[in-house]
């Protein structure tokens, strides 16, 4: 197929683009920058300038594609208005795009807020691919996006949301876990919120590669797909594997000391979100290969030697 990618120099995007193109695909990716389209160009992937905010330049793209895959985001922690009402604006104009051709849709999303965070559920219990998302209009997170699009199957598009732990790991990873990795250096003390024992769902990126390319392939319209190898890590283990990585001790953090120690990512690192991959494993074929997030911080992913 001819796939409309954007995202595609990203640290999951990149690998999928290698995917893609292994299977045969034709690749067209959006890129914002110099850099970005020359690595995409270098790779045989045909280039279209642009961002998330040239809503006429992603209409083009996808009228020209038989296929979407939409894995950018703005990312803008300091302002989430802004990364929501961009991540809305994105999808509804791929979905508009692409209505009544049956052309597949795959969009990022993720399994943090799932079935954890709301009332009636056991608490902790993993999210799995039957919980629907609990984000729905233009001010919640991703703004609502998940739910929007999935309302497009019923209007000739394929939908297919691609749900990533809060953790894709690996070499290179410049994610939650390195921003986590660089709290503990700077405090010297590898810290986990409170009693550590809250779970995080963690994917190897190339296993998180291999699971879109197969989403296109196999997927039906208004499959909610879990890219997780491990259905929870806790923060404690976590912790645990960055000091030793770093040869530095591991403590607890009190609740009201979290933001100052860990930043931002205080509020999520303290989050449960557990998740399991049942459902997209039978239903794709999709068996995950590469290490475990406490085996990629043990051999260094997130703590290279120091250059002189």
């Amino acid at each position: 197929m001819q796939v409309f990618v954007t995202g595609a120099s990203g640290w999951i995007g990149s690998a999928v683009v290698d995917e893609l193109l292994a299977d045969g695909h034709a690749v067209t990716a959006l890129a914002r920058s110099d850099a970005s389209a020359s690595a995409l160009e270098a790779k045989g992937v045909r280039v279209q300038r642009g961002d998330l905010d040239d809503l006429d330049g992603l209409r083009r793209g996808a009228d020209a594609a038989e296929a979407v895959l939409h894995l950018a985001n703005k990312h803008d922690f300091a302002n989430p208005a802004a990364s929501n009402a961009a991540e809305r604006a994105a999808v509804q104009t791929f979905s508009d795009t692409l209505a009544g051709s049956d052309r597949p849709f795959l969009f990022a999303a993720g399994v943090a807020g799932l079935s954890q965070d709301r009332p009636g559920l056991a608490p902790g219990r993993p999210a799995t691919e039957a919980d629907d998302s609990p984000s729905h209009g233009p001010d919640s997170p991703r703004g609502g996006a998940e739910n929007l699009a999935l309302e497009y199957v019923d209007r000739g598009v394929r939908a297919i949301s691609l749900r990533f732990s809060p953790t894709v790991h690996g070499a290179g990873d410049h994610g939650f876990i390195s921003v986590i990795t660089d709290a503990a250096r700077r405090h010297g003390v590898a810290g986990y919120p409170g009693d550590g024992t809250n779970r995080w769902a963690a994917v190897h990126r190339s296993d998180a590669a291999r699971l879109v390319a197969l989403g296109l392939a196999k997927a039906p319209a208004g499959a909610r797909l879990h890219a997780v190898a491990e259905e929870g890590v806790t923060s404690r283990e976590i912790a645990e594997a960055i000091g030793a990585a770093l040869d530095l001790p591991v403590a607890s953090i009190a609740p009201d000391d979290v933001t100052a120690h860990f930043g931002w990512i205080g509020g999520f690192f303290g989050t449960e979100m557990s998740a399991t991959s049942t459902a997209t494993r039978e239903l794709l074929g999709w068996t995950p290969t590469g290490p475990t997030l406490v085996e990629d911080i043990a051999t260094g992913a997130y703590t290279p030697p120091a250059t002189v």
